[in-house]
């Protein structure tokens, strides 16, 4: 079976860089036009020195045009390049009153206008809200500084423009401190399942070997009992490992603008071509024998092959159980219906039945072989595994597999 590494990226925070990219043109569009297009509070061209004022908007529309690429991401925007784009707000500020001297009398833009707040906001999405303070800061010092005499309206806008950064600031750090816990939930759900899948795997191979060894080796005495003992403290010591297992560390990227990114490793159960689905008879006929009946539908019981095989896989393992537990004169019933929504694949034996309580002690104890290696491999196809049994009556274990989820079973899993 291939291996493939699964790439999950998430992120809230490139839509904030792909917003600001759009508010920095428009409001360097807006600062132009009101330049040109704009009236002092007494209907006059706002500029006593224009050539000035069209200078530096003329500056600040190709800055902010070459600088485009530069607000697409965090890795993009550097501290450099924050540290430049400033500067730029900054010197447009304390223009102002060289351009138009009425600027400091009256409560009028200043030459950048709106677009400083882009370039606070570019701070606080980069560095969140201490540096949106940092930012910001400089903005309100540069107002106050280029009115001379403040008014109650300067303030309110200084306020504004620093509270307003500070909130986008926090947000962005509790968005990333949010990514981050979700991608490290979603790599130990991805862990946790790999560790069932290969528990399964063990279940039906190496631990049931192992636990073999040991009764035989108890039966016959001698060096075969002490070989049987061996045996029995491999078996604890790997039904252990596989019920514990380690969790890998969250890998995030490098890039913070893009979110945490969550890598794990999938079992590619189907070959590079798709596979044609299977006849799950197929894969259960080899079951039947003198102790094992079992009865199909007529017509092809057809089945995506991933979820076929963890059926059948999934009745051996019960099969397994009613060898160990009921014993090997116990006789099973193999049952296989093909449903309209669903199929349901019934095993049933005449053994002693399962005592109360006694799946729980055993899962509990670290044998996993009814939790795993047959729950587990139905909740990971969609179906659903239950398991009754009453003392002395047997028990009967009903495997259910909803068509419409086969399909997106294995997806669904991995999310």
């Amino acid at each position: 079976m291939a291996k493939r590494e699964r790439v999950v990226r998430m992120s809230v925070e490139q839509p904030l860089w792909r917003a600001l990219t759009g508010y920095r043109v428009l409001t360097m569009i807006y600062a132009v036009l009101l330049a040109v297009f704009g009236k002092d509070h007494l209907g006059r061209q706002p500029f006593e020195r224009p050539w000035v004022a069209f200078a530096y908007l003329a500056f600040l529309a190709v800055w902010t045009l070459a600088t485009l690429p530069k607000v697409r991401s965090a890795a993009s925007c550097t501290k450099r390049f924050l540290g430049a784009d400033l500067v730029v707000a900054l010197t447009g500020i304390m223009l102002t009153p060289i351009a138009d001297t009425d600027s400091q009398t009256f409560d009028g833009p200043t030459l950048p206008s709106i677009w400083t707040a882009g370039a606070v906001l570019a701070f606080a999405i980069k560095g969140g809200w201490r540096w949106a303070a940092f930012a910001s800061t400089f903005v309100a010092a540069a107002n106050i500084v280029q009115r001379g005499e403040p008014s109650r309206d300067t303030f309110h806008n200084v306020l504004l423009v620093w509270v307003a950064s500070i909130a986008i600031g926090y947000v962005v750090e509790v968005a990333r401190a949010s990514e981050r816990t979700l991608a490290r939930a979603l790599e130990i759900e991805a862990a946790t399942r790999e560790r069932e899948r290969l528990a399964r795997d063990i279940h039906d191979s190496v631990l049931q070997v192992l636990a073999m060894v040991q009764r035989r080796g108890t039966a016959l005495g001698g060096e075969a009992a002490e070989l049987g003992r061996l045996a029995g403290e491999q078996e604890v010591a790997l039904r252990t490992l596989v019920s514990s297992g380690l969790v890998p560390p969250t890998r995030v990227s490098e890039d913070a603008a893009e979110g945490a990114v969550v890598r794990t490793v999938e079992v590619d159960e189907e070959s590079p071509g798709e596979e044609a689905p299977l006849d799950l008879r197929t894969l259960l006929a080899p079951h039947a024998g003198s102790r094992t009946s079992f009865a199909e539908p007529g017509a092809p019981v057809l089945l995506p092959a991933p979820a076929a095989r963890e059926l059948a896989a999934a009745v051996s393992a019960a099969l397994d159980n009613v060898r160990v537990h009921a014993g090997e004169g116990a006789q099973a019933w193999i049952l296989v219906e093909d449903e309209p929504g669903e199929v349901i694949v019934t095993v049933r034996d005449d053994g002693p039945g399962i005592p109360e309580g006694r799946l729980a002690q055993a899962e509990g104890e670290g044998r996993m072989g009814v939790a795993l290696s047959i729950r587990g491999r139905l909740r990971d196809i969609g179906g659903t595994a239950e398991v009754i049994s009453v003392p002395g009556q047997g028990t009967e274990v009903e495997l259910k597999v909803p068509k419409a989820q086969v399909s997106r079973g294995k997806a669904g899993s991995a999310r």
